[in-house]
């Protein structure tokens, strides 16, 4: 075999952003909340072994929170993110290839070498990212991406039974069988709830049993989906790393609000900065659009009137401006909005989009070079100087320090510091 997959996997990867820059933060119970502050979507190891499940509401388990002393913070996405592209940057330096999964998973494949050896390039990679980045991190290595993710969830349980670090190379057979024995087929990478429902009415428990099942059999029940599912147990890879970004089809930008907004004054700029965003996303991956659609509701429950609407219209050619995209919700909200209703969500849906270059000039599109420059002069401020250093003028004040919040952004009462991407947040060290 000339190479190999391997799955690296940050462990409890918000919270331990956390802890990389709140050292106080280490060895105690943390848990991190959803956008406005909802629900519970990161566990330290301390709130997991508590029983505080993932999703639980804050407003149903604070009680529980407060008994075990948990540290709750709110999400910092920004923060988060800059890890992750620190975290992946190692990796790519590695590894022959690499595959951003997630923010907190990669793939990556590596040489076809022998399982020791593989053991220490794995255990290397580990320490390596622990000491430059301060994650820590499992590395699960198989000779196909489904038997990687096994090996991942070995190492898992074999780190919480104090017998490693964290990384595990899949074994060759037989003993391979053995491992698959202990894997439920709830736990098999692409088996979801109603597969797993069928296959343990037909009696099968394991990833063992599972991919011993008759090809056809999992065809006609499982479509080719799982078919390659069971060959990928069998160690025979069908599913190669992505390299290339499948074509966008449509960017979707859109947040709930902290508080209840009534005023279109206020939905105005609330979609304003929906539409810098998603300007700024596709200049980042080298897109244009032509197309944005706009939506406002309130919400869903709770005492009515409940109010639903959006409204789609084309741009006079494809761009990445973000004052094109913020001048185009300005004008779609006028025949949507309704005085009278607390609104608790709106965002913008950017579509027909495609490479930035080739396309067609049109006609009467002027100042383009003007435009791009200004684009690129706005993308190097706010790289050199943090995000939202620099924005539209319609999208308000950026958020951060100073700036009072809006009833539109998010309630994040309790956000860390953005550590690594704004000047007046930068860690600060002391000494006597």
């Amino acid at each position: 075999m000339d190479h190999v997959f391997a799955l690296i996997d940050c462990e409890n990867f918000y919270v331990s952003c956390e802890r990389v820059f709140d050292p106080s933060l280490r060895g105690r119970p943390v848990a991190v909340l959803s956008n406005n502050d909802g629900c519970v979507i990161a566990r330290s190891e301390e709130v997991k072994e508590a029983g505080v499940p993932m999703g639980a509401p804050l407003f149903k388990w604070r009680e529980e929170l407060d008994e075990i002393e948990a540290e709750i913070l709110s999400s910092n996405y920004t923060l988060y993110g800059d890890m992750s592209r620190r975290v992946h940057s190692i990796i790519e330096e590695e590894a022959l290839a690499l595959e951003r999964y997630s923010i907190d998973e990669a793939f990556a494949r590596f040489p076809g070498l022998s399982r020791d050896n593989l053991s220490r390039v794995a255990d290397r990679l580990r320490r390596r990212i622990r000491r430059h980045i301060g994650i820590p991190v499992r590395v699960g290595v198989g000779p196909t991406k489904t038997l990687a993710k096994v090996a991942d969830l070995n190492g898992k349980a074999r780190k919480r039974a104090g017998w490693g670090q964290g990384t595990y190379v899949c074994p060759d057979e037989p003993k391979r069988e053995e491992l698959l024995k202990r894997v439920s087929v709830g736990d098999i990478w692409g088996i979801g709830s109603a597969y797993e429902k069928t296959l343990q009415e037909k009696g099968v428990a394991s990833a063992a049993g599972f991919r011993a099942l008759p090809g056809p059999w999992i065809r006609s029940e499982m479509t080719v989906v799982g078919l390659r599912t069971a060959w990928e147990l069998r160690g025979r890879s069908c599913l190669d790393l992505e390299l290339v970004r499948p074509d966008r089809k449509t960017m979707v930008r859109s947040r709930s609000f902290g508080e209840r907004v009534e005023t279109k004054a206020n939905l105005r700029e609330a979609l304003a900065k929906h539409a810098q965003r998603a300007a700024e996303k596709l200049r980042e991956e080298g897109l244009v659009a032509k197309g944005i659609k706009v939506f406002i509701t309130t919400k869903r429950f709770g005492d009515p009137p409940h109010y639903s609407n959006g409204v789609a219209g084309a741009l006079p050619e494809h761009t990445a401006r973000a004052s094109a995209f913020a001048k185009a919700s300005r004008r779609l909200l006028e025949p949507i909005y309704r005085s009278g209703h607390g609104y608790k969500k709106a965002g913008v849906c950017l579509y027909d989009i495609r490479p930035s270059r080739p396309h067609q000039e049109s006609l009467f599109g002027q100042g383009r070079k003007e435009d791009e420059d200004l684009m690129e002069a706005v993308d190097q401020i706010n790289r050199k100087h943090g995000k939202g250093a620099i924005g539209l003028a319609a999208a308000g004040l950026p958020e951060g320090k100073g700036h009072l919040e809006r009833e539109w952004t998010m309630k994040r009462q309790r956000r860390s510091p953005l550590y690594t991407t704004r000047w007046d947040e930068l860690p600060v060290a002391q000494s006597s």
